[in-house]
């Protein structure tokens, strides 16, 4: 039965923490974020043309620079990438889905050396910022980590 009550208690205590990552200033901007982006025509036309010049790419990658469109459609992947990207409304929602990214890793580093010092915490962007393990944990003991 005590096992029982631990895991309730966890479930809730997971819950709470949801439920707060849900109702902070990161979650809400982000959320805002997207609700402009989406209700953005020019914006949407940008990640549409994005995506059908990406068909493409994948056309072409798979053959490399033998197929005869190569030079054509590198072109146009980075154009089409740098007007999606330069789009004010498209950058917000990058910034804000990088902030939500953070405070997701910065929570579930939390929870895992809660346990241990030692456990393994997956984190998007790790491989930018410790050495391209994945880990995260970036301690003295991760066997996985670049030196």
């Amino acid at each position: 039965m005590l096992a029982t009550m631990e895991i309730v208690d966890i479930l809730d205590e997971s819950e709470a923490l949801g439920q707060m990552v849900i109702e902070s200033d990161i979650m809400q901007n982000f959320n805002k974020a997207k609700e402009t982006m989406d209700q953005d025509q020019e914006a949407q036309d940008l990640i549409s043309h994005f995506t059908k010049v990406k068909e493409s790419y994948d056309e072409v990658e798979r053959f490399g620079r033998y197929h005869p469109d190569y030079s054509k459609i590198m072109k146009e992947i980075r154009v089409a990438k740098r007007e999606m990207d330069m789009h004010e409304t498209i950058a917000a929602y990058k910034m804000a889905e990088t902030d939500l990214q953070k405070l997701l890793d910065e929570v579930s580093q939390l929870v895992a050396f809660s346990v241990s010092d030692k456990v393994k915490v997956p984190m998007d962007g790790a491989a930018l910022t410790d050495g391209g393990c994945g880990c995260g944990s970036g301690s003295s003991g991760c066997g996985c980590k670049a030196s």
